[in-house]
């Protein structure tokens, strides 16, 4: 694909960053339900176990997108972001 001008040219992708903390996420969601569990709290441990199904699927949702790759396009339909324009302020009298 041809550079438009308006992105950067040495752009980098949080999605590592991001995987770690929902892997970190998936560890502590999973420690603290089977905690709450192991003492009799079982509405903290249900929350734990869904803070940690949430986490797990964004994991899923991040090493597809890491998988698709630096130069995946959206389809036709999806419009590229146009430019931000930036005005001088205009002073009112």
């Amino acid at each position: 694909m041809r550079r438009t001008g308006y992105e950067p040219t040495q752009a980098r992708s949080p999605l590592r960053l991001r995987l770690g903390l929902a892997v970190c996420g998936v560890v502590w969601g999973i420690g603290a339900a089977i905690g709450f569990a192991l003492f009799a709290q079982p509405g903290w441990a249900a929350l734990c176990a869904v803070i940690a199904a949430i986490a797990a699927a964004d994991c899923v949702i991040v090493v597809r997108h890491m998988r698709q790759g630096a130069r995946y396009q959206p389809g036709r339909d999806v419009p590229p972001y146009p430019p931000v324009e930036r005005r001088p302020k205009q002073r009112r009298h």
